[in-house]
């Protein structure tokens, strides 16, 4: 909560954003003022002083300058778009609140898992393959019905995935860091369990956040405990999983993997797991389509009403 303010400036990174709050800030009239900063030079030292909050860009319309944040000396709180927020944590200025996009980017990087889960379990990416080598090539492949899947990750990625994963007929166990029981009914299971329940597991989605408990959470132990041609699909972050041991039980055949993150991030055409078999690697485009931006904008809309209005900001990661 940020209170005790008489007005608010609050940054805005591009056009888009911009254009789609001009409705609230009529509402909002004096009390809130807008600048337009896409944090990629400094702004002038009297306009800096009085910038409150900073609302952060989408990561594919540039790069941003972390360290200019730093000149910001009035800053109170600053507004991601992603859910994954580890790459703001070490350029936060002491006292700044941070908060994530959860919930922006949910629904679409659930369609993108569900496309890749489709996609290597009905031979769509080697269809395309073949395609390219005007090859005709009938093969049979596993369908996504009565396979059994782990969703690692019960936030809301993880939940949207689920959702969208009930109607392919599938059997679905769900693992987030404590055990819980969802409004559904749907039963979590904590983490700790996670080497036993991989055991069974046809199909693992990986949807948590990167912190030090989830660093190489996928690690070679878990990866050893999936059953032979078990898929492994990431829409997380790369670091999640220990790369080099999913690389190497790719080499040998033993599983298959379709990933949206890796590490590093691009990454370098010399990697080995571009060329690794049974992969299929997108880069890093679950949050990027069109449904994010109105998201977004709804999500920072609100966040400045609670601002105005004394109530408690939503997805605070860190205060």
């Amino acid at each position: 909560m940020i209170t005790g303010m008489k007005a608010l400036t609050v940054t805005i990174p591009d056009d888009d954003l911009f254009e789609r709050l001009q409705g609230a800030a009529r509402t909002w009239g004096s009390d809130v003022e807008l600048i337009q900063w896409d944090m990629q030079a400094p702004l002038p030292s009297e306009l800096a002083a009085q910038v409150d909050v900073v609302v952060i860009g989408h990561y594919w319309n540039g790069k941003f300058d972390w360290g200019l944040l730093k000149d910001l000396p009035n800053l109170k709180m600053v507004q991601l778009p992603s859910a994954g927020y580890e790459h703001a944590l070490p350029h936060l200025p002491p006292g700044v609140v941070l908060c994530n996009g959860r919930g922006v980017h949910s629904a679409e990087t659930a369609e993108l898992a569900v496309g890749l889960i489709l996609a290597m379990q009905r031979g769509i990416a080697a269809a395309r393959d073949n395609q390219h080598l005007g090859q005709w090539v009938f093969t049979h492949y596993q369908s996504l019905a009565d396979r059994r899947v782990l969703v690692v990750g019960a936030g809301s990625v993880g939940t949207a995935v689920v959702s969208r994963l009930k109607p392919f007929e599938v059997t679905i166990t769900l693992v987030s860091r404590n055990e819980d029981l969802l409004p559904d009914g749907t039963i979590v299971h904590p983490v700790s369990q996670l080497p036993n329940l991989a055991l069974d597991a046809e199909i693992m989605v990986i949807a948590v956040p990167l912190n030090e408990e989830t660093y190489h959470l996928i690690d070679d132990k878990i990866l050893s405990a999936l059953p032979d041609d078990a898929l492994v699909v990431n829409v997380s972050r790369g670091d999640v999983i220990d790369q080099q041991a999913l690389l190497q039980h790719l080499v040998a055949g033993r599983l298959r993997a379709a990933l949206d993150v890796t590490s590093p991030e691009p990454l370098p055409a010399d990697n080995p797991l571009w060329t690794a078999p049974n992969v299929l690697i997108t880069p890093h485009q679950g949050g990027n389509t069109d449904a994010g931006y109105p998201r977004f904008a709804t999500l920072v809309e609100s966040q400045i009403n609670n601002i105005l209005t004394s109530e408690v900001l939503e997805n605070v990661v860190r205060d």
